[in-house]
């Protein structure tokens, strides 16, 4: 299947034209996005986490330590609902009302499972070093036995998902074209910015080809 098929929790009502079903879509700003936040609730009370994450196929992968509470409630197969957002862009109109952003978004369901197999945590874990910065996990010392024991990753097997996408200029009511104010599009972009050496960073060690 090309697309997610809609559902009650996925099919979008408000402004449905923004509604994006396609996979490929869904998966390209799930990889661009660097966060997400997983939200679930516990005894009654709503929580919401900010973490960092990957997905591999049809799965998002998080991690976090064994010891952490929300990583054992979501371990345990509760639903959580994750969502993820990139914004391109501030959109100003000639009337505050009319003012909106350029955005990608993306919420999915699923439930949580602990990942055991000793493969696909690993691979989860060079995808999510490599997402954050590309190249970095054949640079640097493996998890050890112990760094494995202390992190937990969980692994969210896509079940509904959509996006809502807004793209273009700002839509102003007919009589405020007149107005002197200027309207557009203000771009919003994430960068990576320069190195600063840890302090610590022993001499004589070389900047590396990715990160230049």
């Amino acid at each position: 299947m090309a697309e997610f098929p809609k559902t009650d929790r996925t099919e979008i009502t408000r402004l449905p034209k923004r509604g994006v079903y396609d996979k490929e879509v869904i998966y390209s700003i799930l990889d661009e996005a660097l966060f997400c936040t997983l939200a679930y609730s516990s005894a009654g009370q709503p929580f919401q986490i900010p973490t960092g994450f990957c997905r591999i196929g049809n799965t998002v992968y998080a991690h976090g330590s064994v010891g952490a509470h929300y990583m054992r409630e979501m371990a345990t197969g509760i639903p959580v609902c994750i969502s993820a957002t990139l914004i391109d862009g501030i959109v100003l109109a000639r009337s505050a009302f009319h003012h909106s952003v350029n955005y990608r978004s993306v919420v999915l369901f699923s439930k949580g499972r602990k990942v055991t197999d000793e493969d696909e945590l690993y691979k989860s874990l060079e995808v999510f070093t490599n997402k954050m910065c590309p190249g970095r996990w054949d640079d640097v010392r493996q998890p050890n036995s112990g760094e494995w024991k202390a992190t937990m990753v969980l692994a969210f097997d896509i079940e509904d998902a959509s996006a809502k996408v807004r793209t273009g200029g700002p839509k102003d009511d007919e009589e405020d074209y007149a107005l002197d104010v200027w309207a557009g599009v203000q771009e919003v972009k994430t960068s990576r910015g320069q190195l600063i050496p840890d302090e610590l960073l022993k001499s004589g060690v070389r900047i590396p080809n990715y990160l230049t």
